[in-house]
Parts: structure tokens; sequence; C-alpha cells
């Protein structure tokens, strides 16, 4: 390859746009909500005590998340179809939900890890 075929358009190192795949952001691949993800979620809020859901909005790299904290800390982070869905979720399971982007993550969850990482939890 010379040094200015690539911009003649004529050589196989030519840059090509990104498919049309509605899952794709860039080189990208998003992962969307499972099956396995709603159950852990469903299993995890049933079997601790005080949890609040904060819906994280869809990014680059990830789509819509639901985080679980519970009163101590503890917490849990899922793929979910959707923010409506992450809303109802909470509702259903008389969980209040927040929009993470707006309140930011409880102190208690930052303790926790803290806590886990000095080998306490």
């Amino acid at each position: 390859m010379g040094l200015f075929d690539r911009f003649r358009g004529g050589s196989s190192a030519r840059m090509r746009r990104p498919g049309g795949d509605a899952a794709r952001t860039g080189s990208t691949t998003v992962r969307s909500a499972s099956s396995a993800d709603v159950r852990h979620l469903n299993e995890w809020v049933v079997a601790r005590r005080g949890v609040e859901g904060f819906v994280e909005p869809r990014t680059a790299v990830n789509d819509v998340t639901l985080l679980l904290v519970a009163h101590d800390g503890e917490w849990t982070r899922r793929r979910v179809p959707s923010v409506k869905w992450a809303h109802d979720f909470c509702n259903h399971h008389r969980v209040p939900s927040y929009d993470a982007a707006v309140v930011g993550v409880p102190q208690r969850m930052r303790e926790w890890n803290r806590r886990r990482k000095a080998g306490e939890v």
C-alpha cells in the first residue's frame, strides 16, 4: 500500500461505517437484558430488606441498568429492558426508585464497598 492509497478509496484498508444494527454503538456491542438478569433482580430484592432502586440511563457502552441497594449498602446491578420497566419493577416490589443521573448513588453503598475491600464484609 502506497502512502496516499488510503485517500484514493481503492485499497482494502478503507474505513467502513459501523453496521446499521440498533444494538451497536460505534465498535461496541451493547448486550440487552436477559431473563437471567430479571430472575436475579427478583431473587435479590425478595431476599433483602430496605432496598432502593436507582435507574441508570443508557450510555455508549451500557444499556439501561437497575442498581438495587439494600439497607446495609450491599448492592447489585443488572441490565433491564427500559427505564419504564425498571420503575415498574420497583413499584411492583414496593421499592422506591430514583433516577441515578439525578440523585447519584447512596453513601451506604460506597461505605459497603470500602468495608468489603478492607475484608470487613
